[in-house]
């Protein structure tokens, strides 16, 4: 096995021509992640400065914010090095790591999720108890738990990948995903399995439970006062469309990367994975959430301030 790789950039090969392009690729994309990094950024100085959004809410969404930093990060910086050269090769190390960050942050954002939908749960549907439910305590479980169980779990198939060999040494991705599965000699039971397992736990059971948490919300606010009704609507619906969107693109990729597609088709899905996510965040919930927009509009248009 060799040191290093070939990683096939298929956005720029068999498509397009990247060297004529090549300045115009970098340019995009490097505005894609600066804007990516200063919109999620804004929103977390946002909540950080304003002390009325001090609340368990508004801390879950500078938590989600601040992983499509690192989710960007993850992913940009390589790619855009790579666009301005002529062979694009990583380190088998290096490109372990990136995946080994990729799905850590891929299920910290679902159980991210998962424990805004709690939230929501007990502040509409038990509000009298929220005080005492959610306590500085419970808030910061709920934030450290979404990053450690993926990074403790996804480090138990990493251990396993290290040991793997490499029989092929082209990657059909934009960046290392479980793409990598197909280079290896021997398909591993053992990685197989503990692919399920992760699937299973850090994906599938925290979106039924949000969905059935979201279920039982819409129930309560329906039979409830146009208020409670309102407020429902105002704090589930963005995270509901995070969810929806984000799930949708990761299952999606996951099971193209199992079959043989066109390669514009595993582009164009593969790109979406990396670029709505983190760009759409800050703008579903900058615009969707009421006392965010307030405070953004006061940052952008300080002359309208009364």
């Amino acid at each position: 096995m060799g040191e290093n790789f070939n990683v096939t950039y298929i956005t720029f090969g068999g498509y397009v021509e990247v060297e004529k392009y090549k300045y115009a690729y970098f340019v995009v994309i490097f505005i894609t992640y600066i804007f990516i990094i200063c919109s999620n950024l804004t929103i977390i100085c946002l909540i950080c400065i304003h002390q009325n959004l001090h609340e368990p809410l508004y801390i879950f969404i500078a938590a989600l914010l601040v992983n499509s930093v690192l989710y960007s990060t993850v992913v940009y910086p390589k790619l855009l090095i790579d666009v301005l050269s002529e062979k694009q090769v990583i380190s088998y190390t290096a490109c372990l790591f990136q995946i080994f960050m990729f799905y850590v942050l891929v299920t910290s954002e679902l159980l991210l999720l998962a424990s805004m939908a709690y939230d929501r749960y007990v502040s509409i549907c038990k509000p009298l108890q929220y005080p005492t439910i959610m306590r500085k305590t419970t808030v910061t479980v709920l934030l450290v738990l979404p990053w450690l169980i993926p990074v403790c779990t996804s480090l138990c198939a990493w251990i396993l990948m290290v040991k793997q060999r490499l029989c092929k040494f082209t990657l059909p991705s934009i960046f290392c995903n479980n793409s990598i599965y197909r280079l290896y000699c021997v398909k591993s039971r053992a990685i197989t399995i503990c692919g399920i397992v992760v699937l299973i736990n850090l994906t599938v059971c925290p979106v039924v439970f949000i969905l059935f948490t979201y279920t039982r919300i819409f129930i309560i606010a329906y039979r409830s006062s146009p208020e409670v009704r309102k407020k429902a609507a105002q704090t589930c619906l963005p995270h509901l469309l995070v969810l929806v969107c984000f799930f949708f693109l990761l299952t999606y990729n996951v099971v193209m990367m199992e079959a043989d597609v066109p390669k514009t088709v595993f582009l164009i899905m593969t790109l979406q994975l990396v670029l709505y996510h983190p760009l759409f965040n800050p703008i579903i919930y900058g615009l969707k959430m009421t006392e965010i927009y307030r405070h953004l509009k006061n940052l952008l248009c300080p002359s309208k301030l009364n």
